[in-house]
């Protein structure tokens, strides 16, 4: 089987998108599928095993997008004929749509995966696009990373039905990290891009709540981006020696991190999954996180850790009862999340199996409806 997937974004950036389609190329590779990735991003990596496509004009700033991807997209998938399109998709994703308008004109079976929380401004925008042209009336089939961004692209456009397509893990590479314990103090991490819509900053005045309740305490915070340089500022401050900030971390210092960490914070209330949440618990950390978000997929309350929008009311409760974390740890040690590759590979499966009956049944009314469809390249 010949696979392609379209995303705007690839490796060596870094993000949630990025990490997912490097990961599901891979564990779909192992299956025995010929698998093409297909990216606006100048500078993408390849992937060993996988085919790389990049379609890539000279802007700057160098971001992910072509003026005239279509005609490009068009070319590549007639060359390259796959059985199967899957797209990737955030809020505004122009080249994916540009890959969904060209898979779909060639009568391909197309699967859209949003990776993203549509606000109310994103979803008011797919309404009216809908409203106007028609789109979700193509043979297309639509996916999202967990239940919470399920809903969101369902409020968008009613009636239509949106597969959970998850992120995927591979447990062995977090299960069984020997403990590291330096010290006594409670250590509370966590991990991702710092940009303003994932509330670093908040964490940090969380952190700094916690801290005049319990007593001991230490953080780190792993991960680089714009909010950066405004956290350094924040800890001088407030005089926070005992928060680190390390920067981006590999795998391996991920792991490191994990060993040593007693409680995991996802701050961001509208996360659509939560990757580096999913890895902590399956490393045995408990996790803080919002409810009604992706990490709700996998973490319940009380159960994986505890889901509260009072996020240092949560984190105190974990740093001061030594027995309700050990409680935690063990059940996230002794048991399997239930995103894993062969469920991810599962559920995409049955996305493909629903797009190649659209894409029959479109073939049979025509391409009227697919000259409307957005983002044309």
């Amino acid at each position: 089987m010949s696979t392609i997937h379209v995303t705007d974004c690839f490796l060596p950036r870094l993000g949630g998108i990025e990490v997912q389609v490097a990961g599901l190329a891979e564990a779909q590779r192992r299956t025995g599928e010929r698998v093409h990735v297909v990216t606006a991003t100048r500078h993408a990596e390849p992937l060993p095993g996988c085919t790389l496509h990049r379609i890539t004009a000279r802007l700057p700033g160098d971001p992910p997008v072509h003026p005239r991807a279509g005609a490009h997209l068009d070319r590549l998938l007639a060359d390259v004929r796959p059985d199967v399109v899957y797209a990737h998709v955030g809020a505004i994703s122009p080249f994916a749509w540009s890959g969904i308008r060209s898979a779909l004109r060639l009568g391909l079976p197309t699967v859209a995966i949003v990776h993203s929380m549509w606000d109310p401004a994103v979803r008011r925008a797919y309404r009216c696009l809908d409203r106007w042209h028609g789109w979700s009336r193509a043979p297309l089939v639509l996916g999202a990373v967990s239940r919470a961004a399920a809903e969101r692209v369902r409020a968008a456009l009613p009636g239509v039905d949106v597969a959970v397509v998850p992120n995927g893990i591979t447990p062995e590479l977090w299960q069984g990290i020997p403990e590291q314990r330096p010290d006594d103090a409670v250590h509370v991490v966590s991990v991702g891009r710092l940009a303003p819509r994932k509330q670093p900053m908040h964490l940090l005045a969380v952190l700094r709540e916690v801290r005049e309740r319990v007593g001991e305490l230490r953080a780190t915070i792993a991960g680089a981006g714009p909010e950066l340089p405004a956290m350094r500022r924040y800890l001088r401050r407030h005089g926070m020696d005992w928060v680190h900030l390390p920067g981006r971390l590999d795998r391996a210092g991920v792991g490191r991190l994990l060993a040593g960490a007693d409680v995991f914070v996802n701050p961001t209330p509208a996360e659509a999954f939560g990757l580096a949440a999913l890895e902590a618990r399956t490393a045995g950390v408990p996790v803080v996180a919002r409810p009604g978000t992706g990490v709700a997929d996998f973490v319940r309350h009380g159960v994986e850790g505890l889901l509260s929008d009072d996020l240092a009311d949560a984190v105190a409760r974990l740093a001061g009862d030594r027995a309700e974390r050990g409680r935690i740890a063990r059940h996230n040690r002794a048991t399997v999340p239930p995103c894993t590759w062969p469920r991810v590979l599962e559920a995409l499966g049955a996305c493909r199996e629903r797009a190649e009956r659209a894409a029959r049944a479109g073939r049979r009314r025509g391409p009227g409806v697919l000259r409307n469809l957005p983002a044309e390249g």
